[in-house]
């Protein structure tokens, strides 16, 4: 049975403004993505190129211009794979310190933090004599993935109208396809300048962590957090600032409620296990899961040489993955002006189908086409890269972004940092997975790597249709009245609220 959602409250119930000072700090906080971004892109590309290969991976140099290389298989290497995932290892460990950086200290510290670990890595990579070095700066990018990406969309989240939530949340999301088409045109243009052309492209990651460093110091901190930390009347304040109205009344009192609600909640990460908790942290974390198995990252992390790969050259490739980083910043747009109109489990669905096609016709075409040594024919080649674009949007205007926006605007303020701890946590295994074993699995699995993502993708659009419910307009707060308990499956785990001892429904004076 698919769900079924009924509202029974408006969309605009607390008086709000989409005010300037909120539109600035999201875009602000959203460079957190930025960083996110370029890293993702950047590391396919550097790796892609000789200067880089020889000085920390000569066997894989030789392997890559041996004339008789298996295709498929010239870039499976173990440490060359540690290079990217490794950073995405510090980021699983450093998102549980950030969670709790977030609920003691603040959204605002933990995103400046972020731009610090994440410009203590820069200057490591860039400046990297040796593949240790190499290494340990990359784990410092990993603690500023890790404290940014817990900080910044749950920051974008609390800030938000209920109603533009959505949109604004994206820019996130958005920025991060900015920085992989960014880290994408610097890769292009760094690969013409021998031998240290792979450290500006390494080092060019300082801009976004500069800038959110520096710009989080204009930012608000969220009245929840304010609130959260005891500071009441610095709450009321922020309020009225970012909402552009006098009148915050209400949503202060339904803010002040839920933190008195959560302080109650001794122990956060415990209480996720209880019954009423698990629809939000199953979503959330498996959101995440589905996310990274949609085979992205095998597109960003690896696009210049997936299309190596396929015989196009090292400058065309690069050309290649510059075009499919376009798509990506202009599919991101269709998501920021549909996911509040539209909804989010319309964009996951639709995509779903998107992808599913472009995976399985690539991996045919690469079946048949592509063998151990042969150059794929250009025609084919070329609507690889149009299958590959087709996929790209689809992902950009759905899961990229609603895998993070989702998981940031459905658990309640008892368990926010907590459960979006385990969601960031989850993406960022994945991602190191997926990062580690991909160019492995291209070796052994070859073209049916596309029809292992395709089963994926079949999994998770039956996973939104049936299971996820709507949370579009819906205020943070309100979330598990007007979403979960209406939903067809998950309301079955509120029956016995009274008896959780989560107290989510109890009775709290407000003063």
């Amino acid at each position: 049975m698919p769900p079924i959602m009924a509202f029974d409250k408006k969309d605009d119930e607390f008086p709000a403004k989409l005010t300037g000072q909120v539109v600035i700090c999201s875009i602000i906080a959203a460079f957190g993505g930025l960083m996110f971004g370029y890293d993702i892109g950047i590391s396919g590309g550097v790796t892609s190129m000789d200067d880089f290969l020889e000085k920390f991976f000569p066997k894989v140099y030789v392997r890559k211009h041996r004339a008789k290389e298996d295709n498929y298989c010239k870039y499976d290497n173990q440490m060359l794979q540690l290079f990217t995932s490794s950073l995405y290892l510090a980021a699983i460990v450093c998102c549980f310190f950030a969670s709790k950086c977030c609920k003691r200290f603040g959204r605002k510290i933990t995103m400046q933090l972020a731009s610090l670990f994440f410009f203590i890595g820069v200057i490591l990579n860039a400046a990297a004599m040796n593949l240790p070095m190499l290494i340990i700066g990359r784990l410092c990018l990993g603690a500023g993935v890790g404290f940014g990406n817990q900080a910044v969309p749950l920051f974008i989240s609390e800030i938000a109208p209920a109603k533009y939530r959505g949109g604004l949340n994206i820019l996130f999301q958005m920025l991060i396809t900015i920085g992989i088409l960014c880290a994408n045109i610097v890769n292009y243009l760094t690969s013409k300048m021998h031998p240290h052309g792979w450290r500006f492209s390494l080092g060019g990651a300082a801009v976004p962590a500069i800038f959110l460093g520096l710009g989080s110091f204009l930012i608000v901190e969220t009245p929840t957090s304010l609130i959260e930390r005891g500071q009441k009347e610095q709450g009321k304040q922020a309020l009225r600032k970012i909402r552009g109205v006098d009148d915050v009344e209400k949503e202060y009192q339904e803010i002040l409620q839920a933190t008195e609600l959560a302080q109650q909640i001794k122990k956060p990460f415990r209480n996720l296990m209880n019954k009423s908790s698990r629809p939000q942290l199953i979503c959330g974390t498996i959101l995440q899961i589905f996310q990274q198995f949609t085979g992205i990252n095998v597109i960003m992390f690896y696009a210049p040489v997936l299309f190596q790969t396929m015989g196009f050259g090292g400058k065309a490739s690069l050309l290649s993955a510059i075009v499919t980083g376009m798509v990506n910043v202009v599919s991101t747009i269709v998501a920021i002006l549909g996911v509040d109109k539209f909804g989010r489990r319309v964009l996951l669905i639709e995509a779903a189908v998107q992808m599913l096609v472009a995976q399985c016709v690539t991996g045919g075409i690469l079946a048949v086409h592509l063998k151990a040594t042969n150059v794929i024919p250009k025609n084919y080649a070329y609507f690889v890269v149009v299958l590959i674009c087709v996929f790209v949007s689809g992902f950009a205007w759905s899961w990229g972004p609603l895998g993070w926006l989702i998981p940031s605007e459905i658990f309640p303020l008892e368990t926010r940092t907590a459960g979006f701890f385990f969601a960031v946590s989850m993406n960022m295994i994945c991602t190191f997975i997926i990062a580690q074993a991909f160019l492995t699995m291209l070796c052994h699995m070859r073209s049916g790597i596309f029809f292992f993502f395709a089963v994926w993708i079949v999994i998770m659009g039956s996973f939104a249709y049936f299971f996820l419910p709507e949370t579009k307009g819906i205020p943070i707060d309100e979330m598990n009245e007007r979403a979960w308990k209406k939903h067809w499956f998950w309301k079955k785990y509120f029956d016995d609220d009274s008896a959780g001892g989560d107290h989510r429904d109890a009775k709290i004076p407000v003063n």
